[in-house]
């Protein structure tokens, strides 16, 4: 099997060195989009780390102590030091967790803890430049100054490679700290135990045990060397261990010494589990049985390279750059929580296994993604999308629900909805097969009708609405539920269960009931029935404590993805429809405080968080397709950029990456279970995207530049194309879509 392993291995290292020039996208990959905006302005949250295409670890520098939400990722481009380089990380949160496993090169004095301040010699953070500072997919380097050591970094799916060029001395430090993770927040994060255990020369093994927004997290690891340990210092609290054995505690650290005097690198392997130490053990022999640092690069990279070719684009150097980065950034996560035997923690803490030949899957951020990551990943990754809803099915058995938002295998009950139901429901209806369709039904089922966080469904069928009076963030949920519940009707209509569908169907209208005919708005209700007054829809809500969830009701008017036409009936007609388009894209009135995560503001318009990201779109269900173009190009083209602050707000796992994928190939998934596509301004001359079986699926832009943004005639496999609308079926067979682009808008094509 290994033979086998190895032999895959060199015929593709050969294929990869032969074709690298006409074939490496990687090149237009930039990992540090996104990864700090100035001033105060939200950017992204990525990192620029080492990881492989949904892989478990994400081993990239920390930049804070404690970082918090700013900095769920870990990094900040506008910090001065490093204080280390730790194995796990969110990928464009707003929250922060995970920040395992901590490893910090140095020389000179030994210094146990890090300080943010600058100033060297008080801790062991280090001074670095960006202009020493490089990174691609499964690739980072950087020089610490203070240290004059040059780090560099690469993943596998579970094991993190760190390699050291150390200056010539025969003491060079490597300390292993326990305690940094994320801040903690208003969920107490705390360590519970942990232990570090010198196992030989070269190896150390070890645990932490920890709280946080996932409520408690195992995270086992094993350490492997590629010099012996000249020297140990193990620590646990304010007590200090020489050349200690073991040490157990709640704030453990340790020091490793190596002789570096003969220059040699020092190669450095954590390989991590959710499990045991044991599957730690497993994970590294099965990914990383040498020491070739650079193979493990060239692998890391040969991946990458599979999974962003799946999409072949032509364009502009910027182009490229943007729409890969993108690309990469939607498949950070969801993450691997399982190991290489297939055995992962379930929700209950007990040890679970599937075949391995299956993975199971965390860092399911569905509030967000369920919007266009998920849709994608259909189209990119069906394969993968059987796992990603079987990981999601094995958790509804734990809770009697579907995922909320999961962490390292747990629920965290952030946002509100339930949409892995879209996400299961899209991926059943589009026949991907490998999903059970009787399981997928009764996990979707039972969790619109069993009453959970933010999900009171006794409520919601007495009322037919959330009164605010009773649950807060009522208008968020009241639609959000109802797009979920069409969901469920739909499912329902495929199984042929009737009467679920008659009843789903009906509740899938329920946002009517908070529709104001004298406003126009949807707002708050009491439990009587009477409008919560004042009402300002300018006003806006966080997450608790006011009927919108981070927006405001101009943001949440348009949140009736399942039913547009008779959201345009229920304004008055097209012409309405229109005009509110238009004036939410062009009001600047504000009330008060801003929530903190809208951004990227058009008028109303706030690209920096989700319930805006399909209204643009919506111009093509009132026959004004000229207009979804003129907004998406404006959106694009001003809130994306190839620089730290390249994004307009959180990244949130990918979600704001995977509009930008969609948009610059020229189509979006308003209603992201229905199949179907809007089509708006392509931005790149060429997309062909790869699909199973072997087919592609060509979209090309003719004449496309920076100001012929409309679109003026329509090819479909030859023959002329006049719709604002294209299936994921029609794209699945395969094809070709022409667009021949103007500078002016052509209302009919």
């Amino acid at each position: 099997m290994k033979e086998r392993t190895l032999s895959i291995y060199l015929i593709g290292m050969l294929l990869f060195s032969i074709g690298i020039k006409a074939q490496d996208v990687t090149q237009w990959v930039n990992p540090f989009i996104g990864t700090g905006a100035v001033a105060s302005s939200l950017s992204g949250n990525n990192y620029p780390g080492a990881t492989v295409p949904f892989g478990m670890v994400q081993l990239s520098p920390d930049t804070r102590l404690a970082p918090n939400w700013g900095q769920a990722s870990g990094y900040d481009h506008n910090d001065k030091v490093i204080v280390g380089f730790s194995h796990t990380r969110l990928s464009g949160t707003g929250v922060a967790d995970l920040i395992d496993v901590l490893l910090m090169p140095t020389v000179g004095e030994v210094h146990t803890i890090a300080k943010e301040n600058p100033e060297s010699g008080n801790g062991y953070q280090s001074h670095f430049s960006h202009d020493q500072e490089k990174a691609f997919p499964g690739y980072y380097q950087v020089l610490l100054k203070d240290y004059d050591v040059n780090a560099e970094l690469t993943a596998t799916t579970h094991v993190g490679i760190h390699r050291y060029t150390y200056p010539k001395v025969n003491h060079a430090h490597l300390v292993l700290d326990l305690d940094h993770s994320a801040q903690k927040g208003d969920w107490d994060r705390r360590i519970i135990q942990s232990q570090i255990r010198v196992v030989d020369d070269s190896t150390v093994e070890g645990y932490r045990i920890i709280t946080g927004w996932a409520k408690l997290r195992k995270v086992y690891f094993q350490i492997k060397f590629s010099k012996p340990i000249v020297s140990t210092l193990l620590i646990s609290g304010d007590k200090q261990y020489n050349d200690g054995i073991v040490v157990n505690g709640t704030n453990l650290k340790a020091v490793f010494d190596f002789d570096t005097s003969d220059k040699e690198k020092l190669i450095t392997k954590v390989a991590l589990s959710p499990v045991s130490i044991k599957n730690a053990g497993l994970n590294m022999d099965k990914e990383v049985s040498g020491w070739n640092f650079d193979e493990f690069v060239n692998q890391a990279k040969i991946k990458w390279n599979n999974e962003l070719s799946k999409i072949k684009v032509k364009g502009s150097t910027l182009q490229k750059e943007i729409f890969y980065t993108a690309l990469y950034h939607t498949m950070v996560q969801p993450n691997t929580i399982s190991d290489v035997n297939g055995e992962f923690m379930a929700p209950d803490y007990s040890t679970q296994r599937i075949p391995e030949s299956e993975t199971e899957y965390s860092t399911f951020s569905l509030w967000d993604t369920f919007r266009a990551a998920h849709p994608l990943y259909t189209l990119l990754q069906p394969e993968r999308t059987v796992d990603f809803v079987n990981s999601m099915l094995r958790q509804y058995q734990y809770y009697g629900y579907l995922p909320i938002w999961q962490l390292w295998g747990q629920e965290n009950y952030c946002m509100i909805g339930n949409h892995s139901i879209p996400v299961i429901v899209d991926a059943v209806l589009k026949e991907i097969p490998g999903i059970d369709k009787n399981k997928a039904y009764e996990a979707v089922l039972n969790s619109s009708i069993i009453s959970h966080p933010n999900s009171s469904f006794d409520v919601w069928e007495k009322y037919g609405y959330i009164p605010e009076n009773i649950q807060t963030q009522s208008v968020s949920i009241t639609l959000e539920q109802s797009f979920d519940d069409w969901c469920v009707a739909q499912l329902a209509k495929k199984m042929g269960k009737l009467d679920d569908y008659q009843r789903f169907i009906k509740r899938s209208e329920f946002y009517r009931n908070l529709f104001n005919p004298v406003t126009k708005f949807f707002q708050p209700k009491d439990d009587k029935g009477y409008w919560i007054e004042p009402f300002d829809p300018y006003k806006y809500g966080a997450n608790g404590g006011y009927p919108f969830t981070e927006g405001n009701a101009w943001q949440y008017f348009w949140s009736v993805q399942h039913q547009i036409p008779s959201l345009v009936k229920l304004i008055g007609g097209n012409k309405a429809f229109s005009q509110k388009l238009t004036q939410f894209f062009t009001s600047t009135k504000q009330s008060g405080k801003v929530n903190g995560n809208a951004s990227g503001f058009i008028g109303q318009y706030a690209h920096g968080n989700e319930p805006s990201h399909h209204v643009a779109y919506l111009y093509d269900y009132v026959g004004e397709p000229w207009n979804t173009q003129k907004y998406v190009a404006l959106i694009a083209d001003s809130l994306y950029n190839n620089t730290s602050a390249g994004y307009a707000g959180n990244d949130d796992c990918g979600e704001m990456s995977a509009w930008y994928v969609f948009s610059a190939m020229g189509f979006y998934p308003v209603n992201p279970a229905s199949g179907v596509y809007a089509i708006g301004t392509p931005l790149l001359d060429e997309s062909i995207i790869s699909l199973s079986g072997g087919k592609t699926f060509t979209i090309r832009a003719q004449h496309r530049t920076k100001r012929n943004i409309y679109i003026q005639s329509a090819l479909l496999n030859g023959k002329p194309f006049h719709g604002s609308f294209i299936t994921h079926q029609s794209m699945l067979n395969g094809g070709v879509l022409e667009f021949k682009m103007g500078e002016k808008p052509c209302k009919k094509y």
